[in-house]
């Protein structure tokens, strides 16, 4: 029995991909806090959390667009997660003071890094991942692949 992940209704692939964001703003936070703690390397630390900042803004842009196909989710975030590296060149008193903060830095970030760009590249390409699997997990009901053609006696 094949599950088409087309029948997942909108709504839930919204509700679905809000849940990933949680997910993923657990892990990025938790990547943050924690990272430096139990012994990660700094570019793990920095670049991981890079990663899933752009993984981060793909599921947002499918929980906010869920009719978009993913290609088209991703390069939105692309084209987002680009920007928002870019206006890190940009400097206003406003701006930079709201940099210094926590949320902004999580949001914006502080400084310019073409590295960030690649970072957020592969978060992309992993939240499409992530979106795939788990939107097919969904169509089959929540059975795996290699359980939704077996039956047990």
């Amino acid at each position: 029995m094949s599950a088409s992940v087309s029948n997942v209704t909108t709504p839930i692939r919204s509700a679905v991909r809000a849940g990933l964001a949680v997910l993923v703003i657990i892990a990025g936070l938790a990547l943050r806090h924690y990272g430096f703690g139990v012994g990660l390397p700094a570019p793990i630390v920095k670049y991981g959390g890079s990663l899933l900042w752009g993984t981060m803004v793909f599921v947002l842009v499918g929980a906010i667009a869920p009719a978009l196909r993913r290609r088209d989710a991703g390069l939105i975030a692309a084209a987002i997660a680009v920007g928002v590296e870019l206006i890190r060149l940009a400097h206003t008193p406003w701006l930079d003071a709201f940099r210094l903060t926590t949320a902004g830095a999580l949001l914006l970030g502080r400084i310019f890094s073409p590295w960030n760009i690649v970072a957020y590249g592969g978060g992309i390409v992993v939240g499409i991942l992530l979106d795939r699997l788990v939107m097919t997990a969904v169509a089959r009901g929540g059975r795996s692949s290699v359980t939704a053609g077996s039956r047990r006696p």
